[in-house]
């Protein structure tokens, strides 16, 4: 078995046996799988440690077992049907959020060119032009399983659940889409083999006359694009704080209220595999993917082989930590402050973003001087209006005597404002002090 040191291109995909092509499927099938086995356990060791306790340590080393032993005591629960359930949109709504999750696996790239049994073939399933595209479309599909799961069980709140569910996804998959925008105009590729490859080399810029590298990783370049990608994300997969479908909180935990057994055990799976998913998205996109971070570029063999699949888990695993600290120390958001801020906040970023961005790229084969004049000249006149932008002062409140001057004729009666009321005209009170009563009783005496 030799190693290569080789991107793949959109040539190196079609020419795998049969059965190198199934292998390849079981291991994104399995990796999904073991992978939210895994995150289950890690999430609530993690989240453990943070609230000071010790999390799953009993079934297994390190409580390693306890996710299967929770999968297993799962399948044996009881499978309770709704007796108005709509039995096969009932059933398949689980599976069509797990298998959309799942098939995203197949055009993310594990690792560069490798020699398997003497085949050269690169270390993902398959990649076509428009691969984002086709993971975009997975995204989207999942939304069904959503809302035909809270249709199909034949109940007031797991419909109104699952309406709100996919509105938030398609919400927040507007967001994503147009955060792609920016990787595909730096990349010039849709192709995910081709975005990690153009993500290897380092970014050469030259200010002054001098050539100075840069990093490749686009979390860096496209920093705003980055942030907006994630955060989409969270929202996407319904993850803490913005898990709002299957919230106690939120019309009875949503649209799988009326789910149990294996087909609730679907929904979760379902939810761990998107979190696993879209990590795997993001490092695919703007952490480089397979290619090791700085330190380890010194080495000349860390980029060929096999080891780029560890760099590739690596920055996963990062990235799940990041889900799990998320939900460990930020607040559930309202069902309306979320909606506001994906559309009133995420979108015109991006917009702006992607504007700006557009401008940059355009005028790349100017000379020095010409691009100094034109990013400077918009960016004084940004800075002068931000700085002499008059201020809205809020107006000055009146006063409580200007308020009931104010008022309108054949206004109600205001009670007094110094809260003491007079007594009445038509009531005549005598006040009198009480005198203490003296009755002797015997030898002794009180007051009473």
């Amino acid at each position: 078995m030799t190693y290569l040191a080789q991107d793949p291109t959109l040539a190196d995909f079609g020419r795998d046996p049969w059965w190198l092509v199934l292998g390849k499927v079981v291991f994104a099938f399995a990796f999904g799988l073991l992978a939210t086995l895994l995150g289950v356990w890690f999430e609530r060791r993690v989240v453990g440690r943070m609230a000071v306790r010790p999390g799953p340590n009993q079934v297994g080393p390190f409580g390693l077992l306890q996710t299967l032993a929770d999968g297993l005591k799962m399948a044996f629960k009881e499978d309770i049907l709704p007796r108005t359930a709509d039995k096969v949109v009932y059933f398949f709504a689980p599976v069509i959020s797990v298998v959309c999750a799942v098939t995203a696996l197949s055009v993310i790239p594990f690792g560069p060119m490798v020699s398997i049994f003497g085949h050269r073939t690169p270390l993902q399933v398959t990649d076509v032009p428009v691969a984002v595209l086709v993971v975009l479309a997975c995204s989207s599909l999942a939304v069904y399983g959503v809302v035909l799961g809270g249709w199909a069980s034949g109940s007031t709140y797991p419909l109104l659940g699952g309406l709100r569910s996919t509105a938030q996804m398609i919400s927040y998959e507007v967001a994503m889409g147009l955060s792609i925008v920016a990787v595909f105009m730096t990349a010039g590729t849709m192709s995910t083999s081709g975005i990690v490859a153009k993500q290897g080399d380092a970014t050469r810029l030259t200010v002054f006359g001098t050539e100075i590298q840069a990093p490749g990783w686009y979390a860096i370049l496209l920093l705003p694009s980055f942030v907006i990608f994630f955060i989409a994300a969270v929202g996407e997969t319904n993850r803490a704080p913005f898990d709002l479908p299957e919230a106690e909180s939120e019309l009875v935990a949503g649209f799988m209220t009326e789910y149990s057994s294996l087909k609730f055990a679907l929904f979760m799976l379902s939810e761990y595999v998107a979190m696993v998913t879209m990590s795997a998205v993001t490092v695919t996109l703007f952490l480089g993917g397979w290619h090791a971070p700085w330190p380890l570029t010194v080495w000349e063999g860390a980029n060929s082989g096999w080891w780029p699949m560890l760099w590739f888990f690596g920055k996963v695993v990062a990235l799940v930590f990041v889900f799990v600290w998320l939900r460990g120390t930020l607040p559930r958001l309202r069902y309306d402050q979320f909606m506001r801020f994906g559309w009133k906040v995420l979108l015109p970023i991006n917009l702006v973003w992607i504007l700006v961005l557009s401008g940059l790229r355009s005028i790349e084969d100017w000379d020095s001087r010409s691009k100094l004049i034109a990013v400077g000249i918009p960016a004084g006149l940004l800075l002068l209006a931000t700085l002499f932008w008059p201020s809205r002062k809020p107006a000055p409140k009146p006063t409580l005597a200007e308020q009931v001057n104010n008022r309108p004729p054949g206004s109600f009666p205001l009670p007094p404002l110094d809260l003491q009321v007079p007594p009445s005209p038509r009531t005549r009170r005598v006040v009198a002090e009480r005198e203490p009563a003296n009755i002797a009783a015997g030898t002794d005496s009180r007051e009473v």
